[in-house]
């Protein structure tokens, strides 16, 4: 047997994580990102006790990035157009995740939601690794 046998099934598995780990991603960020710009903000603020310490603006705005965030995770690889833009969504969707951990921490609400953020940022940083040095997908020819 060749390392080249050995090795095939090893990065099929790698990509079929990677898979798995955008997909998990895209829907957490689509329905957060959802829920912070298409929820009224007095029904958000019941929901986030951040919300209402926060420019509405601003909620908007993260929500959007994080609907964008969720495509881009999704989209370029299917599509295999620009698909190194998938590592690049999940760099932005770690930072994000990063600011969530500042804010909820200077809150004192890491209780609850330091679990979810640190699983949500493990996840991105494994996309970023998996589709830039392990199992990059190739752009259309």
């Amino acid at each position: 047997m060749t390392t080249e046998t050995l090795s095939a099934p090893k990065r099929n598995w790698i990509n079929i994580g990677l898979w798995v780990a955008q997909i998990l991603l895209a829907l957490a960020y689509l329905a957060a990102g959802a829920t912070k710009l298409f929820t009224p903000i007095d029904a958000l603020g019941a929901m986030m006790t951040y919300v209402p310490t926060m420019p509405e603006m601003f909620i908007r705005f993260v929500g959007l990035a994080e609907i964008l965030g969720a495509v881009g995770l999704i989209l370029p690889s299917v599509t295999r157009i620009l698909p190194r833009l998938t590592p690049a969504a999940a760099i932005g969707l770690s930072i994000v995740q990063v600011a969530a951990i500042v804010l909820h921490a200077s809150r004192g609400e890491t209780a609850m939601t330091l679990p979810v953020n640190l699983l949500l940022l493990a996840l991105s940083i494994f996309v970023i690794w998996g589709r830039t040095k392990k199992a990059p997908i190739a752009p259309r020819s």
